[in-house]
């Protein structure tokens, strides 16, 4: 089913209050900007029901929401409808699907050595790695970002996709798919040179640099311009960052859980939070425009 802009609003109107009783109502919709505005989409057929809504409700209204023809018309989005709006996330999570079931997640060395960071190949019981510099100089510039596409086992794979899929969706929806496209190149690229640079040649590889990046990003961008989109529980924060800190610790690695990239993990998240303080500071001088 296709969306439609229901409202063109000028950036200063707060919207937040709105998009709230949308989202307990479970009506699917995205904001963007566009030409100066916020654009407000929702799904063809209720349309009119929304824009309705919103002219007697503009700032929202939790005490009403049961009164309102939406709430009896609109079901809960399914996952094909979800994807619909979050295209550029759903991509990335089923190119790494691909390439885990190319590699056999990690077990076939000879797929993988043409995504990791450094070229490599198998001499008996050893890896011999080709460097850096040989590679580029060769043309194969998509080692510096293809390593977040490669995930060693099933739970990290998992993990890692239900992260992305949570955090990615909101970034999508608040900025669109090219901005989040962009973000994870950058956050992959910072993440794995950083984590080369720490560990020198060695495997690495997952979307766990890129997950701290776009932490960071949503948890900086809401302090100084609040978004419902990025508005995260505070216990996932939390829960992130204090497995940051066990990581950091050693203890994950003791415990059997394999090495950590821990340079990728810190550096992911300092340029997430670097995107996320220009991006919140840009928004907050055009609202105050």
């Amino acid at each position: 089913m296709s969306a439609v802009a229901v409202l063109r609003l000028p950036l200063a109107v707060d919207l937040s209050g709105f998009v709230q009783l949308l989202k307990r109502m479970q009506v699917p919709h995205r904001v963007s900007e566009e030409s100066g505005e916020q654009v407000l989409w929702v799904p063809q057929n209720i349309s009119e029901d929304v824009r309705a809504l919103y002219e007697r409700f503009p700032a929202g209204d939790p005490d009403q929401q049961l009164d309102i023809p939406v709430a009896q018309t609109v079901k809960r989005p399914g996952f094909v409808e979800q994807v619909k709006y979050a295209k550029a996330t759903a991509l990335i999570l089923l190119l790494s699907v691909i390439v885990g079931a190319l590699t056999l997640l990690g077990d076939n060395l000879e797929t993988m050595r043409w995504l990791t960071f450094l070229e490599f190949r198998v001499v008996g019981e050893y890896i011999h790695f080709t460097p850096l510099a040989d590679s580029l100089a060769a043309g194969q510039w998509w080692r510096l970002v293809t390593p977040m596409l490669i995930h060693f086992g099933i739970l990290h794979l998992a993990m890692n996709g239900m992260w992305y899929w949570e955090l990615g969706r909101r970034i999508e929806s608040r900025q669109g798919s090219i901005n989040l496209i962009g973000l994870t190149l950058l956050f992959s690229l910072v993440s794995n040179f950083t984590q080369y640079l720490f560990s020198g040649p060695s495997l690495f590889g997952g979307l766990s640099g890129v997950l701290y990046g776009l932490l960071g990003h949503c948890w900086i961008f809401q302090l100084l311009a609040p978004n419902p989109a990025y508005r995260l529980p505070r216990g996932v924060l939390v829960m992130m960052l204090v497995w940051l800190l066990l990581c950091l610790s050693g203890l994950i690695s003791m415990i059997g859980f394999g090495e950590i990239a821990n340079a990728a993990h810190v550096s992911g998240l300092l340029i997430g939070c670097f995107t996320g303080l220009l991006g919140g500071l840009y928004n907050r001088r055009k609202l105050a425009v």
